[in-house]
């Protein structure tokens, strides 16, 4: 969470407590696929409260039904099972936010340690993440002036160059070193 207004106000993004923005990608989709803006998001819970499945699903602009599926995925054992199903081909997921620690960044290796018991300490520090103000990045003036400024527009070259990025699939490197006998 930050201030960027100027007034010292904490401004924060939806889904913001564990340092992603899974939340945020969901309503854009569902804004550039389908066409609605999303006031909520539910959410389905895997086996537990680290692993969180989303979708959307829709007629879309070219009139076609489609289903887009989103997944959160928190601790290594749930990181794991994810890449067990993306080897087996079994996963539907169009994009997953992963991060290693349990409870995600809330629970990182970075926060506090309490001196009494950690469930309450990461329940405080998880309500006090909700209650701050949430914006989207594109309802931000300071993002919008830094889009405009600094990279020339949100679809310029420069934007597109520094903030995107595409998947390249990482050639495997065949010697008698790696080989297993």
């Amino acid at each position: 969470h930050f201030s960027v207004s100027g007034t010292g106000e904490t401004l924060g993004h939806e889904g913001g407590g564990a340092g992603g923005y899974l939340h945020h990608v969901i309503r854009h989709t569902a804004l550039e696929v389908f066409g609605k803006r999303l006031d909520e998001i539910q959410l389905t819970t895997r086996r537990n409260a680290d692993f969180q499945e989303y979708t959307l699903s829709g007629t879309a602009a070219d009139s076609t039904h489609r289903e887009i599926h989103f997944a959160a995925v928190y601790g290594f054992r749930n990181i794991q099972n994810l890449v067990q199903k993306l080897k087996r081909g079994k996963s539907a997921y169009h994009y997953v936010e992963v991060m290693a620690c349990p409870s995600a960044c809330l629970n990182g290796g970075g926060q506090l340690k309490s001196d009494g018991n950690e469930k309450e300490l990461l329940a405080e520090v998880t309500r006090l993440y909700s209650s701050a103000q949430h914006r989207s990045p594109e309802d931000n003036p300071v993002v919008s002036q830094l889009y405009h400024t600094w990279l020339g527009g949100p679809d310029s070259e420069k934007a597109k160059q520094i903030l995107y990025t595409q998947y390249h699939a990482v050639e495997k490197n065949v010697s008698a070193l790696n080989i297993k006998w």
